[in-house]
C-alpha cells in the first residue's frame, strides 16, 4: 500500500457512513414532517424574474419563427412597397402563420405580457405584425376581388371563411387598437366583425354552428373563435348590441354543452344526435373558460346576464381544479387520468385561474395554489430554445375516447405559445398583487405579506409567528 494514511482515512469514513445508515430514525429524534418531498417538478412560489425569463425565451423564439416580411414567391426578394404587391406576393413563411387563430391568441398573450412587464419588445412584436397585415390588406383585397389567387394567409384577412379565420385575430386587434390609436386596424377589424356577426353559420336560435362533422354541430372551440371579438367590439364602439350578443352566445353554448354534474363542457353537440356524448377535451374546455374571462373583462357591471356568466365561470373553475394532476398539468381528456398531460390546456387554465383571482372573481386561498402548480408545469414544458413541448396538435371532433387520447403532440403546434405567454403575464400580476407563501412546506395565499419563513401555526387575521 503506497498511501497507508489515506487508506486508513477511507476506512474510517466508510465506518462512519455505515454508522449513520444504521442509525435508527424515528418520530422522537427526527422532525419527519420537515423531510423534503421528492417532487418531480418544482414546487413553491416562483419569482417574477423566473416567470419573465421563461416568457421572454418564448417571445425570442416566436420572433425568429414569424418574420414580419412580404416577399416575392418566385424570386424570394422582399416586397417593401405596398404598390408592388401582386399575385406572387406572400407573407414570408416561418414556423407559424401570422393570421391563424392560434396567432390571434398569441397576439393577445404578448399584449398582456407588455402590460405586465413594460418590456417594449412585446409591444413591438405585435405592432409590427398587425401593421403589416393591415397595410397590405387593401392591395390583396383588390387582387382578390379581380379573381386573382392570393396568399392563403392574407385571404383569411380579406375574406374570412370561418370563425377560425376571424375571431381570435379580431379580438387581439381590437385590444391593440384600443391601446395604440396610431395602428391602422379599423378596416381589418370591421371586415372581421362583419363576418362574425353577419356571415357565420348559426342554428335557428342564433348559436354559432358548423356543418361538420354533421349538420348543425356546435363546437366548444367556437366560443373563443367568435364571442370575445363581439364582446370587445362592445367596448370598442360602446354599442350595447355587441354586449348582448356576446352574453347570449355564452349562455346558449352552455345550455347545450355544460355538464353540471361534472362541471365541465363537452367538446361537441350535434343537433340531431341523441344522446349527446360528452368528451371533455382539455383545450376546448380552455377555450370556454378563456371566453368567459374575456367577456367578463368588458361586459358592463350592470349587464343583466353578467351574474349568470360569473356563476358559470365559478362552477367551471371548481370542476377543473378538482382534476389537476399532482404535477400541475391537466390531462388531454380531463376526466380520464390515463390520457397524457397536455401543456396548452394547462396554460389556458393557469391564466384564467390567475386572472380570476386577480379580478376578485374567485378565492385566492382556494385556487392560488392550483395556479402556482400550473405555472411550474408550464415552466417545465418550455425548453431552452423557447419551444413549448407536449402541446396537442390541431384537433377536430370525435365521439369516442381514442380519437382524443392518441392525438399527437408537437413543438410546432402553435396552440401552446400564446397561452404560455398569457399565463406568464398574469402570473407576474399575481405574484405582485397576491401574497403566496410556503408555510409548513405547503403553498398558502394570505391577505397580507408574510415577513417570515418560519411555519405559521396560528393565524387569526394577523401574521403571528
Amino acid at each position: 500500500m503506497k498511501h497507508p494514511r489515506l487508506f486508513g482515512t477511507i476506512v474510517m469514513l466508510m465506518a462512519f457512513t455505515a454508522g449513520l445508515r444504521a442509525q435508527h430514525i424515528n418520530d422522537s429524534n427526527t422532525p419527519l414532517h420537515l423531510m423534503k418531498p421528492d417532487y418531480k417538478l418544482e414546487y413553491g412560489v416562483p419569482t417574477v424574474m423566473n416567470v419573465e425569463q421563461t416568457i421572454k425565451r418564448v417571445l425570442n423564439y416566436i420572433t425568429e419563427e414569424t418574420p414580419a416580411v412580404l416577399i416575392d414567391s418566385k424570386t424570394g426578394r422582399e416586397v417593401r412597397q405596398k404598390k408592388d404587391i401582386n399575385e406572387d406576393t406572400q407573407l414570408k413563411q416561418g414556423g407559424f402563420r401570422l393570421t391563424s387563430y392560434e396567432w390571434g391568441v398569441t397576439y393577445s398573450g404578448v399584449l398582456a405580457a407588455y402590460e405586465a412587464t413594460g418590456d417594449k419588445s412585446y409591444k413591438d412584436y405585435v405592432d409590427s405584425r398587425m401593421r403589416l397585415l393591415a397595410e397590405a390588406a387593401p392591395a390583396f383585397k383588390a387582387l382578390y376581388q379581380k379573381g386573382k389567387k392570393i396568399d392563403g394567409n392574407m385571404r383569411r384577412v380579406v375574406d374570412p371563411h370561418a370563425l377560425d379565420d376571424a375571431g381570435a385575430v379580431c379580438a387581439s386587434m381590437i385590444k391593440a387598437r384600443v391601446s395604440e390609436n396610431a395602428l391602422p386596424l379599423d378596416g381589418v377589424i370591421g371586415n372581421y366583425i362583419d363576418y362574425i356577426m353577419n356571415k357565420e353559420y348559426r342554428l335557428a336560435d342564433g348559436t354559432f354552428a358548423r356543418l361538420r362533422p354533421h349538420k348543425n354541430t356546435v363546437w366548444l372551440d367556437d366560443m373563443f373563435m367568435g364571442i370575445p371579438a363581439i364582446a370587445y367590439m362592445g367596448k370598442y364602439t360602446g354599442e350595447q348590441r355587441y354586449f348582448d350578443e356576446a352574453a347570449k352566445q355564452v349562455l346558449q353554448f352552455a345550455d347545450r354543452m355544460f355538464v353540471p354534474e361534472k362541471k365541465l363542457f363537452r367538446h361537441g353537440w350535434v343537433e340531431d344526435m341523441n344522446p349527446h356524448p360528452a368528451f371533455h377535451w382539455g383545450r376546448a374546455n380552455g377555450w370556454a373558460i378563456l371566453t368567459m374571462c374575456e367577456v367578463l373583462d368588458v361586459l358592463p357591471a350592470d349587464h343583466p346576464r353578467r351574474t349568470d356568466i360569473m356563476n358559470l365561470l365559478r362552477a367551471h373553475v371548481s370542476g377543473l381544479a378538482a382534476l389537476q394532476h399532482h404535477d400541475g398539468f391537466w390531462h388531454q381528456l380531463l376526466d380520464r387520468p390515463e390520457t397524457y398531460l397536455e401543456t396548452s390546456a394547462t396554460a389556458i387554465y393557469t391564466y384564467c385561474f390567475a386572472h380570476a383571482i386577480n379580478k376578485g372573481w374567485i378565492d385566492a386561498k382556494a385556487y392560488g395554489p392550483v395556479v402556482l402548480q400550473g405555472w411550474h408545469a408550464i415552466d417545465s414544458a418550455v425548453n431552452e430554445r423557447g419551444q413549448v413541448e407536449n402541446v396537442c396538435v390541431g384537433t377536430g371532433m370525435g365521439f369516442e375516447a381514442g380519437f382524443y387520447a392518441y392525438r399527437p403532440v408537437h413543438v410546432m403546434a402553435a396552440h401552446g405559445y400564446g397561452p404560455v405567454i398569457w399565463a406568464g403575464a398574469e402570473m407576474i400580476h399575481l405574484l405582485k398583487r397576491q401574497h403566496p407563501k410556503l408555510n409548513d412546506s405547503a403553498v398558502m395565499f394570505y391577505d397580507e405579506e408574510v415577513p417570515t419563513d418560519k411555519p405559521i401555526f396560528n393565524y387569526d387575521g394577523s401574521i403571528r409567528f
